[in-house]
């Protein structure tokens, strides 16, 4: 091991370490941490790092087929056959229509019709690392923005692969080594063979991957098991990734297709997780280091001799990229503000671009000029693609993104109750549907069109409107109403209407949802006494089953449930005033809990004493204790 490996590798995890804590620290994306290190250490500021920047950037490549193999594992091939029509609709249209649009354009500008085919494919191509990377920081994998990208991101990747075979007929020169001598290192064995033998080699490698993944993989994970030695299980999980990822290079397909095949085939089997947990910490590492590579590519000598041409091409395909993402959502009839997400959140250029636009610079299609321009666009995407996300979310999405809610004019309340209901989530409706069943009848509020009509549906007398709004509550008669229930989700929007209604209404009760300890003590001091932390009832009860389980009494476990969440209340009152992560208010954090757990120690003890305490018990467990068992 060389001392310039040890001084590379010390470089590229200083960086990291210094430069992902800081862009969290600001609320940013891990991603725009590790880009902003590579352009710091890159050859442009520090120059720690200089042209071996690219070889290390084809190597963290294979962080992307990693994750793609590790999204695999978590579709089974159900989920993903179900997926095929917004798959091939949403992705289709927006990769069709983008290369479309680029290309008119491209050759408007006077590139040869090769050359604007070529960097048009490479353009309309988002970057799935960053893309994944942000949905799973976010947990919105789940969500409508998440699933449509997911789709449109799954066939890109599969699409890039007769990309590929198509660059190779534009160009004007058949050969695969570049002119500085080095292999492409993407380029298909198969390519002196017939198109149909071609073709009947690649279908193979993909039953291969899938007839593998079934009958080869999963038992040799099952002998590697059995030796239990953790290292040999995460060799064997990555040589499983590595060996899909060879195949289908061989062929000239994706690697990151080819991982993701992999991972869906083994994702109903018994190893699914251990895989997941032996390949996550490889999988952030090397995206991690393509995120920096891609950051210390970035040509700023590009971009100082052309600024404003580089500036053009970067919001140019920005913009065409974002508007066709709008319309095809559109089409599909996306909600306005999942519609946003997607057209910012994919708007960038993303990794295969760099393959494909090199490929292309091999075959002669692009000049050198060409080439640098369209790589330093595509990192500067990149690099724009955290900022455009906090921006859409920050300042777009909520003026426009709820407009489509706000504009519809609020009910008229002809009903009054003494109960005042707002918000009937999945929170606010188990209240109101405990009140009902007790013939208690409430007024309610909820700010969400959607839900309000489905609401209806289903037998509710739900009023639509903004429960910040004094006329809002005022024809609600929050002026006679004795009890006044807020089960909001937002507790921004908690806090502004206790404030309206501390003022306007101040006879009126109050029960607020509280949805952490924080929201508690920003509803203290707001003046709010009756506060429910919609959390802390059901870890509690789920704390004393587990006593219960564990042999303790159930009356016992029942009154500790109880005692603690006494203390804890009266410790979050004492609490409240504390500026929170002081070193006053950790202080007096470490006090109440220790004083809370020696309570609760005395209590069970006080607890065992009580014969009262097997009354609740069952009398197998009476038996038990009368003969003197210790539980």
């Amino acid at each position: 091991m060389s001392g310039d490996f040890l001084f590379q590798a010390v470089i590229y995890l200083c960086a990291a370490v210094v430069c992902v804590p800081i862009a969290k620290k600001f609320g940013l994306s891990s991603v725009l941490g590790y880009l902003l290190a590579g352009i710091i250490i890159g050859p442009y500021l520090l120059g720690f790092i200089g042209e071996e920047g690219e070889d290390i950037l084809h190597f963290a490549e294979f962080g992307v087929v990693m994750m793609l193999f590790l999204i695999g594992l978590e579709i089974e091939p159900k989920a993903f056959w179900s997926m095929r029509k917004t798959i091939l609709g949403l992705g289709g249209a927006q990769v069709a229509i983008t290369v479309l649009l680029c290309f008119g354009l491209l050759t408007g500008l006077g590139y040869s019709w090769q050359s604007s085919l070529s960097i048009s494919m490479a353009l309309a191509l988002s970057s799935t690392a960053i893309v994944l990377q942000t949905l799973k920081e976010k947990n919105l994998m789940d969500t409508v923005y998440g699933a449509s990208s997911f789709s449109i991101l799954l066939f890109q990747d599969i699409i890039v692969i007769p990309m590929l075979a198509i660059v190779p007929l534009l160009g004007s020169v058949h050969d695969t080594v570049t002119s500085d001598g080095h292999d492409s290192g993407h380029v298909s064995l198969l390519n002196e063979l017939p198109i149909g033998l071609q073709t009947v080699f690649v279908l193979l490698s993909v039953v291969l991957v899938v007839l593998a993944g079934r009958y080869l993989f999963v038992p040799v994970l099952r002998v590697v098991a059995k030796t239990r030695l953790r290292e040999l299980f995460s060799a064997s999980a990555l040589l499983i990734v590595m060996a899909i990822a060879y195949l289908m290079e061989l062929v000239g397909l994706s690697p990151a297709l080819g991982a993701f095949l992999g991972g869906v085939v083994l994702a109903t089997s018994e190893f699914k997780h251990e895989l997941e947990s032996n390949l996550e910490p490889f999988k952030g590492l090397l995206l991690g280091l393509f995120f920096i590579a891609v950051g210390a590519s970035i040509n700023f000598t590009m971009i100082i001799d052309n600024p404003t041409e580089v500036t053009l091409m970067v919001l140019g395909v920005v913009f065409i990229k974002g508007i066709v993402l709008y319309l095809v959502a559109s089409i599909f009839k996306i909600q306005i503000d999942q519609k946003l997400l997607i057209a910012i959140g994919l708007a960038q250029v993303g990794e295969f671009a760099f393959v494909l636009l090199s490929f292309a610079s091999q075959f002669e299609i692009l000049s050198q000029n060409q080439l640098d321009l369209f790589l330093v666009v595509t990192a500067i995407s990149m690099t724009l693609a955290p900022f455009l996300s906090i921006f859409n979310e920050r300042f777009i999405l909520p003026k426009i993104g709820t407009k489509e809610s706000v504009d519809k004019p609020m009910d008229t309340i002809d009903k009054q109750q003494k109960v005042i209901l707002v918000g009937f989530g999945h929170f606010g409706s188990t209240v109101g549907r405990f009140l009902r069943a007790n013939s208690v009848h409430c007024t309610i509020l909820d700010h969400d069109s959607n839900r309000v009509d489905l609401l209806r549906k289903l037998g509710f007398e739900v009023y639509y409107g903004d429960a910040t709004r004094e006329d809002l509550l005022e024809s609600a008669g929050a002026h006679d109403a004795d009890l006044l229930i807020s089960a909001i989700d937002d507790p921004e929007a908690t806090l502004t209407m206790i404030e309206m209604l501390k003022h306007n209404f101040p006879n009126l009760e109050l029960m607020v949802r509280a949805k952490s300890r924080v929201d508690a003590y920003q509803l203290l001091n707001a003046g709010v006494n009756r506060i429910y932390r919609e959390s802390l009832d059901t870890s509690v009860r789920l704390g004393a089953d587990a006593l219960q389980f564990l042999g303790h009494r159930k009356y016992t476990a029942h009154r500790q449930a109880q005692n603690f969440k006494k203390y804890d209340e009266n410790s979050l009152r004492r609490l409240a005033d504390k500026v929170l992560n002081s070193d006053e208010y950790i202080f007096k954090a470490r006090e109440e809990i220790a004083q809370q757990e020696a309570l609760l120690q005395e209590d069970l003890k006080r607890g065992e004493l009580a014969d009262v305490d097997t009354s609740w018990d069952s009398e197998t467990l009476r038996d038990s204790i009368k003969k003197g068992a210790k539980i």
